[in-house]
């Protein structure tokens, strides 16, 4: 078991660490937030449209086959 001393100094040295490695973030700007946003929207829309496909397709797939042999 660690010593309260030893924790606190721990701790100390933890978040001075935090700290340092927050200064070195860079955020994107609105510019940059808008546009991967939009990307993210349209690929969303795009795979959906395909699983709906798909979807469909393996549905007649499964039909005809009971029909055939149903």
């Amino acid at each position: 078991m660690i010593s309260p001393a030893e924790a606190w100094r721990r701790t100390r040295t933890f978040l001075a660490e935090t700290r340092s490695e927050i200064k070195k973030v860079t955020f994107p700007s609105r510019d940059e937030v808008i546009a991967t946003t939009i990307v993210v929207l349209i690929a969303s829309v795009i795979f959906a449209f395909y699983l709906w496909v798909s979807d469909i397709v393996i549905l007649k797939i499964y039909e005809g086959i009971y029909r055939v042999l149903g």
